[in-house]
C-alpha cells in the first residue's frame, strides 16, 4: 500500500509533523487475516488516539482496514482490483484525537492504491468465428478480424496480450495465413492464392496470451474460413451432335448441340456456360444454354437462302456466366507478399483469347422458292370514274430457284371492292368497275389491292405484290345539308339559325358553298351570308309559328348544286320556354311511336291467327242426355235435303243405311263454313224429358223431312283446288259391322250410352 499524507489546514492547525512509511499490497493476498500493514511512529508528549474513515473502513469496500491506538494499520480481508465498484484507489480520512481534551488534533487525507496481479486471462469476444471468402480474394486483404480483452490492469504486463496463430488445418502449399494485431483486435490475412479445388475450408486456431511476469495466462478461438468456388476453370468443348443442316426459309429449327466440360462446381455460375456466335452478320442464328446439360443449342431464327449461300460458317466461343479468374504462385517470399501469376477478374484486360472456340458449318438445303415481285409494291395515280377496262399497270415477277425454274401465273388477291382484274399470264392490272374516290374502301384517296404469283412447283408457292391506287378527285358529288331540320323561336326581331352543307368531294370541288332560298320567301326568310360552309338562316318577324318547309339550293365552287328541303319549326318560346326543343324531341320520337304502332298491329294479327287456328280445330262433343233431357247437337246436314232416306219410325228395325254402301260426301275445308249451315235446338237442361217422347219427336222430324222432294244430285264443288274432272268422286267410306265392338260403348259416358240405345238398339243388344 502507498499512503499519501495531505494537510487539511481549512479547519485545524497542524501542530505536529507526521512521518508515515510507504506500503504496498497485491490484490487477492491470501492472508492470514488480519495482518499488519505497518505502524505509524509518533513523538508525542500527550496521549492521542487514531481513527480512519472512508473507503475500506465505513464506505465500500467496507471492513477492509483498521488502525489501533498504537498506530498499527491492519488489513482485515482480501481486495479485488477488478471489483464491481471499479475502485482502484481507496480514499480515507485520518484523524488524531487528543485523549485529554477529546478534540481532533490533526486531520489528514489519505489515498491508498491497490496493486493489480495477473489473475485474468485474455478473453475473445467470440469463442468461434466463421467467414466465407471467394477464392479470387486478393492476398494481403483482410479476411477476418477477432477481438479480445483482459480485465487486468492494461498499464501493466498483466493486462497486455498478443495474438498468435497456433494451427491451420489443412496445410496447403498455395497459401499462408498470418495475423496482425491492433491493440485488442487482430486481423487475419493470407499470402498466396486460394484454390477451392485444393481446400474448401480452413480451420485456424488463434491464441491470445498476456505478458504477466510471474504467470502468463491465455485463451484461444477457432476461426473457420470457407472458400467459395470462382471461375478459375475454363469450359472446354468436348463434342457436337445434330444434323448440321437446314432447309432454306426454315426457322425455329435446332441444327446443332455443342457439349462442353467444366471442372467448377456443377450448377454454379462458374460452371454454367455462355456461348457467343461469330461470323453471323445477318443474325440468322441464335445459341442458348441447356440449363441441365450445359450444352449449347444452335437454332435458326431467320430464313436462309440456298441461292444466296449454300452453307454458313460460324465460330462459336464458350465462357462462363462470371468472368474467368486465374491465380498461381510463382515464388514464396519470407514475411512479405508472394509473387503470383494472376489474372484478376476486374483487370480490364481482354481475355477473349483465353476462351475455347469451335468452328461449325451449317449446310443449306434447296427447296422450291416462291416467285418474287419486282418491285413488290407499285403505286399508280388515276382519276376516279375512269372507264372500265382501263389498264393501270403491269406487274413483273421472277422465280428465284437456282436448280430449276418454275412457271407461274398471276392471281388477284385482296380486292375488297372488286375494282380490278389481273391477266394471269402478263400480270396486267385493269379496272373491273368504276373507281370511286368517295368509296368507304378508299382511305386517304388511296385504294389497296394485292396480287399473287403462284408457281407450279411442289409444293406450289406464292409471291405477293401490292398495288396502291391513288384516286384523283372529280366533281361527282353535290353538296347536301348536314341537318335538314331547324328549330327557331318566334320573336318580334329577326332570329337566326345555323345551317351547314357538306360535299364528299375535295377542294376546289366542294366548300365554300353558295346558298339560295327558293320560293316565296321575300320578307320572310333569307340566308346571311350566302357564301360559306356554315351560314345563318334568318327568320323575319313576319313569320308565324308552326312548321315551315323551305327549299334551298346549295352550289359548290364549280356550280354543281342540289335542292334541299329544309324543315323549320317556329314556336313562341316566351310562353313555353324551350318549346322548340320539346317539339324537336317529339319529332325525334316519331319513329319510336311508328314502331310501337307496327308492333301493336303485328301483335293483333298474331292474336287473330291464333284465334282462327283454335276455331278451325275439329270439335268433338258428346250428346248429353240425362233422363230424357238434354240438347240436340249441331249437324252437318245441308237443309233442305239429305243424302239418305230415313225410316218412317225410329221404333222400327232400321236397315243399316251404310251396309255395303259408299257415300259420296263433300269435303269441307273450314269448320267455320260448316257451322254456318248448322241449326241449333236447345231445351231446358233441367226439364224432365221421357224417352218415348224423345223418340216421338225424332220420328216427327224425320217424317217432315221425307215429305219434301228428294233429288239425288252430284256432289257440288264448293272450292276449286285444281282441274275439275267429270266423274269426280269423294273418298269411299266403308264401315263394316265386324269392326264395331259393343264393348267400345261400355266405357262411354252414360248419356252417350242412352243415346246409342235409342239410335241403334240393334247394336246395343249385341
Amino acid at each position: 500500500w502507498t499512503v499519501c499524507v495531505l494537510a487539511d489546514s481549512g479547519r485545524i492547525r497542524q501542530k505536529r509533523a507526521w512521518i508515515i512509511d510507504s506500503f504496498s499490497i497485491e490484490e487477492e493476498r491470501p492472508g492470514p487475516f488480519p495482518y499488519t500493514l505497518g505502524k505509524i511512529e509518533l513523538d508525542r508528549s500527550y496521549l492521542v488516539k487514531f481513527q480512519l474513515h472512508g473507503q475500506g473502513v465505513d464506505k465500500e469496500p467496507k471492513d477492509v482496514l483498521k488502525i489501533d491506538n498504537n498506530g498499527y494499520v491492519s488489513v482485515l480481508r482480501k481486495l479485488d482490483y477488478e471489483n464491481s465498484q471499479g475502485i482502484k484507489i481507496l480514499n480515507l480520512k485520518f484523524e488524531a484525537i487528543n485523549e485529554s481534551t477529546n478534540e481532533v488534533d490533526t486531520r489528514l487525507g489519505v489515498e491508498i492504491k491497490i496493486l493489480d496481479i495477473n489473475d485474468h486471462a485474455p478473453k475473445f469476444q467470440n469463442s468461434a468465428y466463421q467467414v466465407t471468402v471467394d477464392e479470387s480474394h486478393d492476398q494481403g486483404k483482410d479476411v477476418l478480424t477477432v477481438l479480445a480483452s483482459d480485465e487486468d490492469d492494461s498499464s501493466t504486463n498483466n493486462g497486455t496480450f498478443e495474438f498468435t496463430i497456433k494451427s491451420i488445418t489443412p496445410k496447403t502449399d498455395n497459401v499462408e495465413f498470418y495475423i496482425q494485431q491492433q491493440k485488442e483486435s487482430g486481423t487475419v490475412y493470407f499470402r498466396g492464392c486460394l484454390d477451392y479445388e485444393k481446400a474448401q475450408k480452413y480451420t485456424i486456431l488463434v491464441e491470445a496470451k498476456d505478458k504477466g511476469e510471474k504467470i502468463q495466462l491465455s485463451s484461444t478461438s477457432t476461426l473457420v474460413i470457407n472458400i467459395s468456388d470462382n471461375n478459375n476453370n475454363l469450359p472446354e468443348f468436348s463434342g457436337k451432335t445434330g444434323p448440321g443442316k437446314v432447309k432454306e426459309r426454315e426457322t425455329g429449327v435446332e441444327v446443332l448441340r455443342l457439349q462442353v466440360t467444366d471442372k467448377d462446381i456443377r450448377g454454379s455460375k462458374a460452371w454454367k456456360a455462355k456461348y457467343t456466335i461469330y461470323g453471323d452478320e445477318k443474325e440468322q442464328f441464335k445459341i442458348e444454354t441447356d440449363p441441365v446439360t450445359n450444352e449449347g443449342i444452335l437454332t435458326v431464327v431467320k430464313q436462309l437462302d440456298y441461292e444466296e449461300k449454300k452453307y454458313q460458317n460460324l465460330s462459336i466461343s464458350v465462357q462462363n456466366e462470371i468472368p474467368y479468374f486465374s491465380c498461381k504462385v510463382k515464388k514464396q517470399v519470407q514475411n512479405a507478399l508472394w509473387e503470383l501469376d494472376k489474372k484478376p477478374k476486374n483487370s480490364g484486360m481482354s481475355d477473349a483469347n483465353l476462351y475455347n472456340t469451335i468452328l461449325v458449318t451449317i449446310h443449306v438445303e434447296d427447296v422450291n422458292d416462291p416467285p418474287v415481285f419486282i418491285p413488290p409494291v407499285k403505286k399508280v395515280s388515276v382519276m376516279e370514274n375512269i372507264a372500265v377496262g382501263t389498264s393501270l399497270t403491269t406487274f413483273t415477277a421472277k422465280d428465284m430457284d437456282g436448280s430449276h425454274i418454275n412457271t407461274f401465273k398471276f392471281v388477284k388477291g385482296e380486292d375488297i371492292a372488286g375494282w380490278i382484274t389481273v391477266d394471269e399470264n402478263t400480270g396486267q392490272v385493269s379496272t373491273n368497275k368504276t373507281l370511286d374516290r368517295e368509296s368507304p374502301f378508299v382511305i386517304n384517296s388511296t385504294y389497296r389491292a394485292t396480287l399473287y404469283a403462284v408457281d407450279d412447283g411442289f409444293p406450289p408457292l406464292t409471291g405477293t405484290g401490292t398495288l396502291f391506287i391513288h384516286l384523283n378527285d372529280e366533281n361527282d358529288n353535290v353538296p347536301v345539308l348536314e341537318v335538314n331540320t331547324v328549330n327557331m323561336c318566334l320573336d318580334t326581331e329577326p332570329t337566326i339559325a345555323s345551317i351547314t352543307a357538306v360535299d364528299l368531294d375535295l377542294p376546289p370541288y366542294s366548300s365554300p358553298f353558295y346558298y339560295e332560298l327558293l320560293g316565296n320567301v321575300k320578307d320572310k326568310w333569307r340566308v346571311d351570308p350566302v357564301y360559306g360552309t356554315t351560314v345563318s338562316l334568318v327568320k323575319e318577324h313576319s313569320v308565324y309559328s308552326g312548321h315551315h318547309q323551305l327549299q334551298i339550293k346549295v352550289s359548290d365552287q364549280q356550280g354543281f348544286y342540289s335542292i334541299q328541303n329544309l324543315s323549320v319549326t317556329v314556336c313562341d318560346c316566351s310562353i313555353t320556354p324551350n318549346c322548340h326543343v320539346k317539339m324537336a324531341w317529339k319529332a325525334q320520337m316519331g319513329p319510336v311511336a311508328a314502331w310501337m304502332v307496327i308492333l301493336a298491329v303485328l301483335f293483333f294479327i298474331a292474336f287473330c291467327l291464333m284465334a282462327l287456328l283454335i276455331s278451325c280445330k275439329a270439335e268433338k262433343k258428346m250428346i248429353e242426355i240425362d233422363e230424357g233431357c238434354g240438347h240436340l247437337i249441331k249437324t252437318n246436314t245441308e237443309n233442305p235435303g239429305t243424302d239418305c232416306l230415313v225410316m218412317q219410325a225410329v221404333s222400327q228395325a232400321p236397315q243399316p243405311v251404310y251396309d255395303g254402301q259408299i257415300f259420296k260426301r263433300s269435303i269441307y275445308r273450314r269448320a267455320s263454313i260448316r257451322s254456318s249451315f248448322r241449326s241449333t235446338f236447345s231445351y231446358k237442361v233441367n226439364a224432365p224429358y221421357p224417352r218415348d217422347k224423345l223418340a216421338d219427336l225424332i220420328n216427327k222430324k224425320l217424317l217432315a223431312l221425307q215429305t219434301q222432294e228428294f233429288v239425288v244430285y252430284e256432289p257440288h264443288c264448293y272450292a276449286d283446288e285444281g282441274q275439275d274432272t267429270a266423274n269426280a268422286e269423294l273418298d269411299a267410306i266403308s264401315i263394316s259391322d265386324n269392326d264395331f265392338h259393343p264393348e267400345m260403348l261400355r266405357n262411354l259416358d252414360n248419356r252417350f250410352s242412352q243415346l246409342a240405345i235409342i239410335s241403334r238398339p240393334d247394336l246395343m243388344r249385341k
